[in-house]
């Protein structure tokens, strides 16, 4: 009997779509803007949305950003940091560019096989006198091992940040992502499972922080006549703060749909030789922000690169992420950390890695559909 033949999608299924909300929600406060005539500076949209969030990621000190990649810069202006920073090449290309910005050298190690987050083992073989701090990446969303890092970093008298772009509302034991480490950043990009169409913010533990960012993201302007750093435009405008105080409401219904789903792509894709699908730690609340699976072409008898173009002829958009690594930029090829000798660890998983559409306006058909249109190219080499 012949299988059933596995049509195209009619319409684009991408890797995520924006969640959006009514637009009567956003309308109202909207109209709370025009009324006061008030579109930046700490206006009451953002002073709202600073305390609902300190709530929701269950962190004591939070200050709002225009966008992550601001926030990163900031948070390693505000910790003074100098010389080199130890961190992952298996990350988006903003996290060692921060460094890059700031006159710091970043210098790369090596991921853990199961987590994909920086190896916290293999941290302390990287440390010297130059060393002032570890940019550490909750990849995916799944939290590192910050006890490890934490512990060295006491030893050796560093700063840590997280860059928790991936886990909004990541939980250990209770515990938000955000209190861990001197500062975490929090990106509200479209692509989000919370966002402000554009946006971040760093979180903190120390209140004594919270003075200085505020000054740094606003060109260190004291008050009219004093400027008492150099600082730069960071702030977010009250729209932005506006879209994320009506996204507070929408986005436990949008994680617990992501949930489902995932759970579906796990039922289907389980047991496929040659597909491993990212871990869940116990004791960790996701983020569901993706669905990561890598190809073993050994067992799969097809590469990633082959199913990620095959994938686009039945109208599903998948990604490569994180691939290239950012050790193999132009910009950062030449350091000495970024010798591929050095990152075997890294290498393979890049070449594996590849994301899948989630989004809650998925149904549960369409991700068996998805499921059934990889299983389909089991076995089939160019």
């Amino acid at each position: 009997m012949m299988e059933k033949e596995i049509m195209p999608f009619s319409v684009p299924i991408y890797i995520t779509r924006p969640l959006l909300p009514d637009i009567g929600d956003l309308t109202l406060r909207l109209e709370e803007i025009w009324g006061a005539k008030w579109l930046t500076n700490n206006g009451p949209q953002h002073e709202l949305l600073e305390k609902k969030l300190c709530q929701v990621l269950r962190v004591p000190y939070l200050s709002l950003f225009n966008n992550g990649t601001i926030a990163l810069i900031v948070a390693c202006q505000s910790l003074r940091l100098s010389g080199d920073v130890i961190t992952t090449p298996f990350t988006f290309p903003a996290t060692p560019h921060v460094l890059k910005w700031n006159g710091i050298r970043p210098v790369f190690c090596d991921i853990d096989p199961e987590t994909m987050n920086i190896d916290a083992d293999k941290i302390e073989s990287l440390i010297t006198p130059q060393t002032a701090g570890i940019l550490a990446v909750h990849v995916f969303g799944t939290p590192c091992n910050t006890a490890k890092i934490e512990e060295v970093a006491g030893r050796y008298g560093l700063r840590v940040i997280y860059d928790a772009a991936h886990a909004f509302g990541v939980e250990i034991d209770g515990a938000g992502i955000g209190t861990f480490g001197d500062i975490s950043m929090f990106s509200f990009h479209a692509t989000k499972l919370f966002h402000t169409a554009e946006g971040g913010a760093l979180s903190f533990n120390d209140g004594n922080l919270k003075a200085r960012i505020d000054l740094l993201k606003n060109f260190g302007i004291k008050n009219e006549e004093e400027v008492v750093m150099p600082g730069i435009n960071g702030k977010m405008n009250e729209i932005q703060a506006a879209l994320g105080v009506v996204m507070l409401e929408y986005i436990e219904r949008e994680r617990e749909r992501r949930a489902a789903l995932s759970a579906v792509y796990r039922q289907c894709l389980d047991r496929v030789e040659g597909i491993t699908l990212s871990a869940e730690p116990k004791g960790v609340r996701n983020s569901y922000q993706y669905v990561v699976v890598r190809i073993d072409e050994r067992k799969f008898y097809c590469s990633r690169d082959t199913i990620y173009n095959r994938f686009r002829e039945y109208n599903v958009f998948t990604r490569k992420y994180f691939y290239p690594l950012c050790s193999d930029y132009e910009c950062y090829k030449h350091l000495p950390s970024a010798n591929s000798e050095n990152l075997p660890v890294a290498k393979k998983i890049a070449s594996e890695v590849l994301c899948l559409p989630l989004y809650g306006e998925l149904t549960a058909s369409d991700v068996e559909r998805i499921c059934s249109i990889l299983v389909s190219f089991r076995g089939k080499r160019p």
